[in-house]
């Protein structure tokens, strides 16, 4: 396909996904005002984006499955409708079943909207394309977390509750225009889509998917790198700035900022280098699962509040792992035909969302219990009680690179007995400085030789 009309309805796409990550985003920076309007405690406040997350997370293996029946299209305009209900209903909500019913319908749009976006990468683009796309797309999407950070909290701090959401709300109004009118499945002459399958031919797609341990791995790497910061963006890392490292909303929202710059600016690099280095996809999973845990230790074991500039350091560390977290798509879109390449993300898409939701859920109970216990002194967001609850994202660091290591070890004899061998590290940076020592004495050589 010609590329201006591949860019177009990659744009298109992307604008759709850019809206869907504001609506996700935006109860987190509305945690403390959702605390006073719904009278909620702190589990109560985690509930509702635990629930979001466990929507979102439980519908990704039926979107893939369904957009590989139904094309992009339908999906992403059925995932912004979904959305801006939800953005209505919890504009008007004053007690919180109304305000998780709002939060749940942002979940199931939310779901919808990525994974169709995804999937029409390959079908547009070429595959020596397909990684450093698939990197400007979450890259792309992540400015919609912008949108939430400055327009979205000015308009709650200024115009109060309702404005705002109905201010989301009419965004996805706009999303659903735009993909109606504009975006498409396919290319002219692409082959169609599959003829609808029934229950038991797609039990043997979303088996067939689940069985190659490349998508496995995917998931394991979405699951291990991408929940830490999805915690801290969309529940716990506004309260924590604020309440316990005592910042005003200004630099917090700063932070924030950082948070989304970082994650543009890094995604490009990373879809260079998976294109240029895919056996090496998983070690840069790690290094990045490395730097979170050690950005995290340096500020959680600190006895006092965080100077701003490791705060800063945390936050960059973090925004690595959303770009980090896409090359588990790349995993399954390299390990699995192009007609089960939507089941297959949807797949890797569940790792960071469910961990994500769990971490959540963890933290907000961890702060219950402290404070019912006395141990906080009454404080609920006091820092005290905040080292202890988001301790228990080492828990899900660790089993994440655990899972990473097993399953990376079948991906290789998988690939071994098709005569694909991946030497360790260490060797294979020996052979390549050694390669470079020999071009650099076959340079001097041809040199000599053609000096008079």
């Amino acid at each position: 396909m010609n590329a201006p009309r591949a860019w177009l309805i990659w744009t298109i796409g992307v604008l759709a996904y850019l809206v869907a990550v504001a609506q996700r985003t935006s109860f987190g920076v509305s945690g403390l005002e959702a605390t006073e309007r719904f009278h909620a405690t702190a589990a109560a406040i985690s509930f509702f984006t635990v629930l979001q997350l466990l929507v979102y997370a439980g519908l990704q293996i039926p979107v893939g499955l369904l957009v590989d029946r139904f094309g992009s299209r339908a999906m992403i305009a059925c995932g912004a409708v979904l959305m801006g209900l939800g953005q209505l209903q919890l504009a008007f909500a004053d007690a919180v079943p109304a305000g998780v019913l709002g939060r749940v319908l942002v979940g199931a749009g939310d779901a919808m909207t990525f994974v169709s976006v995804i999937r029409l990468v390959p079908i547009w683009f070429a595959p020596a394309k397909a990684p450093l796309v698939t990197q400007l797309t979450g890259m792309s999407g992540q400015l919609g977390q912008l949108i939430s950070v400055v327009p979205f909290a000015l308009v709650l701090h200024s115009a109060g509750w309702n404005t705002a959401f109905l201010a989301l709300s009419s965004l996805s109004a706009l999303a659903v225009v735009l993909v109606l009118a504009l975006l498409r499945d396919a290319p002219p002459g692409h082959p169609p889509r599959e003829s609808a399958q029934g229950l038991r031919a797609t039990g043997v797609t979303l088996a067939r998917a689940w069985k190659q341990p490349g998508t496995r791995l995917g998931l394991w790497c979405h699951f291990t790198v991408q929940f830490s910061g999805n915690v801290f963006a969309m529940s716990w890392g506004y309260p924590f700035l604020v309440s316990a490292q005592g910042l005003n909303p200004a630099t917090v929202s700063a932070l924030m900022g950082l948070f989304v710059v970082t994650s543009i600016l890094v995604g490009p690099l990373f879809g260079t280098f998976v294109a240029r280095h895919p056996m090496r996809r998983s070690a840069m999973v790690l290094l990045i699962t490395a730097a979170t845990a050690l950005a995290w230790a340096a500020v959680l074991l600190l006895p006092t509040r965080a100077p701003l500039w490791l705060l800063a350091l945390l936050v960059v560390a973090l925004a690595v792992g959303g770009p980090g977290s896409m090359i588990g798509f790349d995993f399954a879109r390299t390990f699995n035909p192009s007609h089960r390449i939507g089941t297959a993300t949807g797949i890797v898409n569940v790792g960071g969302f469910v961990a994500a939701l769990l971490t959540i859920y963890l933290v907000g109970l961890v702060l219950d219990i402290l404070h019912t216990s006395g141990f906080s002194g009454g404080e609920l967001y006091g820092l005290a009680s905040f080292r202890i609850a988001l301790s228990v994202q080492f828990l899900f660091l660790l089993v994440g690179t655990v899972l990473i290591l097993m399953t990376r070890r079948k991906v290789r004899r998988q690939m071994a007995a098709q005569g694909v061998h991946v030497p360790p590290l260490l060797v294979s940076l020996a052979n390549q400085r050694r390669r470079r020592v020999e071009l650099r004495r076959e340079r001097l050589a041809k040199q000599r030789s053609s000096a008079p």
